[in-house]
């Protein structure tokens, strides 16, 4: 802000002075200006991402915290229970030697709920961190990444992929496509399913019927693109279409429209690799006692 208002008084006294100041001179403070204003957006884009990613992050700790809020009111009320039967006769030994268990069993999944909730955000924070740290931040604008539960979620707007209107992959879609390539290869042993997705504007050309054609017919372009020009294993590869039914996004308006044009590039492990991210959840603890 200091330096747009200092810019102005700059140009005033180089101005008045009519030649104090040479023209080389100025072309110089002219380009320091640009630079301050392209640090200024550049910071302002890294800030949005974050915010992002600091969105996402917060939703995942919502939910393991919820889930250990649960764990902890049925904990409350097996103590309860527990405390009735012993303000009671002495008839309930055995039913107090079970609520005693009960309660153990329930303290031990509440632990655990913790363990994994702190596994699965430092986890999903690696991951996301290693996932994006080769993009621009002028390509995160257009590129979500999200890390769920070792699930790789990479989503991009149809304007960064293809030509408008079309199927057909853009030239600037190269770059972006290489890295993604990269994220893939990387994670050499997951399978890699590309989905096509529309907003609702009916499609109308001769060689496409619907949005269903349109979504399936890009999600083929991605995974041709991979094969022929980036080298990733076909065998991984799987191109379907959502047409217009999966919407993350309200079509009424045209920010909704934008965000529901999308291509979603989703990197799944195998059962086995699965949980060797994230350790199998024991059994949900038992209801209290009656």
């Amino acid at each position: 802000m200091k330096i747009k208002l200092l810019l102005p008084v700059i140009l005033l006294v180089l101005a008045v002075t009519q030649g104090c100041v040479s023209n080389k001179k100025y072309a110089a403070l002219q380009s320091d200006y640009n630079k301050s204003l392209d640090t200024n957006r550049n910071l302002k884009q890294s800030w949005q991402v974050t915010q992002q990613e600091l969105a996402g992050a917060r939703s995942r700790v919502q939910s393991l915290e919820e889930q250990i809020a649960a764990a902890k009111t049925n904990a409350a009320a097996l103590q309860d229970a527990l405390n009735k039967c012993l303000a009671g006769n002495n008839q309930g030994g055995m039913n107090i030697s079970k609520l005693v268990d009960e309660i153990n069993s329930s303290n031990k999944y509440i632990r655990h709920l913790v363990d994994v909730k702190n596994k699965s955000d430092s986890l999903n924070q690696i991951l996301t961190t290693n996932l994006t740290r080769s993009l621009s931040a002028d390509e995160m604008k257009d590129v979500d990444v999200k890390v769920l539960k070792g699930v790789v979620y990479i989503s991009l707007a149809d304007n960064m992929l293809y030509k408008s209107g079309s199927y057909q992959i853009s030239d600037k879609a190269g770059q972006t496509l290489s890295k993604i390539a990269k994220i893939i290869n990387d994670y050499s042993t997951y399978d890699v399913l590309i989905e096509g997705n529309t907003d609702n504007v009916p499609i109308s050309q001769t060689n496409i019927r619907n949005n269903w054609d349109l979504s399936a017919l890009r999600a083929s372009s991605v995974v041709q693109a991979l094969q022929n020009t980036y080298n990733v294993d076909p065998k991984r590869l799987t191109a379907g279409g959502r047409g217009e039914y999966n919407p993350v996004a309200d079509n009424n308006t045209d920010s909704g429209k934008s965000q529901n044009r999308r291509t979603q590039i989703i990197i799944t492990p195998k059962l086995d690799q699965f949980m060797a991210l994230i350790d199998k959840a024991p059994q949900t603890p038992p209801a209290p006692a009656q």
